[in-house]
């Protein structure tokens, strides 16, 4: 008997240690960010929440049906090409410190990782229109 409490007492303190140390969602996006960065050339200290990463995506969705709409198909295509060629390793090659996020999750900081690593992000980590045009002129 005082061995099965004692096996028993063990066991809870190690799942409550193993609990307590869990890393939060946005620290293991954080993680995969940084894991992303050689793949997408994007800055070191850039690692987005997920939040942080669709909120840059979805600036740069709203900024390509911007440009379709005002007749800059051909730009708006240049800039979508771009940044699919940057994340085609990162689809191809997903690094073990992703391997907990969701598919959503994980291809939405793949693509914000490669915003970044194309230059057109801000000091403050969002999209950046002037920055995109810009690289894209070069």
């Amino acid at each position: 008997m005082r061995r099965t409490t004692t096996a028993l007492l063990a066991a809870l303190l190690l799942a409550g240690a193993a609990v307590g140390c869990s890393k939060s969602g946005d620290e293991k996006a954080q993680d995969c960010a940084a894991a992303l960065t050689e793949s997408t050339g994007g800055k070191s200290g850039d690692q987005p929440t997920v939040t942080e990463a669709k909120k840059r995506v979805d600036a740069f969705d709203k900024t390509l049906a911007g440009m379709v709409r005002s007749g800059y198909q051909s730009v708006a295509s240049d800039a979508f090409d771009a940044v699919e060629e940057k994340t085609r390793d990162g689809e191809k090659n997903k690094p073990d410190a992703c391997g907990q996020l969701s598919d959503d999750d994980y291809t939405a900081l793949l693509a914000a990782q490669a915003i970044d690593g194309l230059g057109w992000t801000g000091k403050d980590g969002q999209f950046d229109k002037l920055k995109m045009v810009q690289g894209l002129g070069n």
